[in-house]
């Protein structure tokens, strides 16, 4: 089993910044590709950024694209996101999620592991 869980939501006003992380149970968690995804009310589940299990590609949401970076510690212990310029849109609960079998992938089905998400609230 591997446990992962996010920290760093809150409340911020448009324009503004805020960093999630994601601490895995696992030692081993540079060799999981991890995706970030988020939910709003009333919504589906989006995709927002993945990191490949090498921490040597990425891929973001057309949303999202230079505005948030997703990043590996130099231990290979934690996945953060830094969220730039911040919009009202992006208010969601904010989720990690890892898996092994594959280098990278942004399906959230092809996820098994997940954490229980951070509240990212946006203001106007």
């Amino acid at each position: 089993q591997v446990q992962l869980v996010e920290s760093g939501g809150g409340l911020v006003q448009a324009g503004g910044s805020l960093r999630l992380s994601c601490a895995a149970s696992v030692r081993t968690f540079s060799s999981y590709a991890v995706g970030w995804f988020r939910q709003a009310p009333g919504k589906d589940r989006d995709f927002v950024a993945a990191i490949s299990r090498s921490g040597g590609n990425s891929y973001y949401a057309d949303s999202v694209k230079g505005r948030f970076t997703i990043s590996r510690d130099s231990a290979g212990n934690t996945v953060y996101l830094e969220m730039n310029s911040l919009k009202p849109e992006d208010t969601a609960v904010y989720y990690c999620a890892a898996d092994s079998r594959w280098a990278l992938t942004t399906s959230q089905y092809n996820y098994n592991y997940w954490g229980r998400g951070t509240q990212v609230t946006v203001s106007s």
